[in-house]
């Protein structure tokens, strides 16, 4: 999903729009690596050294990866689990709710 997310972290650049991911990677060391390699320009937060089964998964009940959730501007999940153009769609639509 890195190519997706980057195009679209690069489309919105100038609008009211933050992506946010959560890696689940235990090893910090090669997490930080592949980011590096992957070009991860966004806040991507580390899910600890128990991997799938870290605090925050944990907490967001995250039963698979990946997990999408799409909030709006006033942080309630609006949409679960859409990909490439449903996830862009689903995007523009909260922005353009928004104007």
């Amino acid at each position: 999903m890195y190519p997706h997310e980057r195009s679209l972290v690069k489309r919105l650049a100038n609008e009211k729009f933050a992506l946010i991911g959560v890696n689940s990677d235990p090893d910090l060391g090669k997490l930080k690596k592949r980011c590096e390699e992957e070009n991860i320009s966004w806040r991507s937060f580390w899910n600890g050294p128990k991997g799938t089964r870290g605090p925050i998964s944990t907490r967001w009940n995250v039963r698979g990866w990946p997990t999408i959730y799409i909030l709006d501007h006033k942080g309630v999940i609006r949409f679960r689990g859409p990909r490439g153009e449903a996830m862009d769609e689903a995007v523009d639509s909260l922005l353009a709710e928004m104007n």
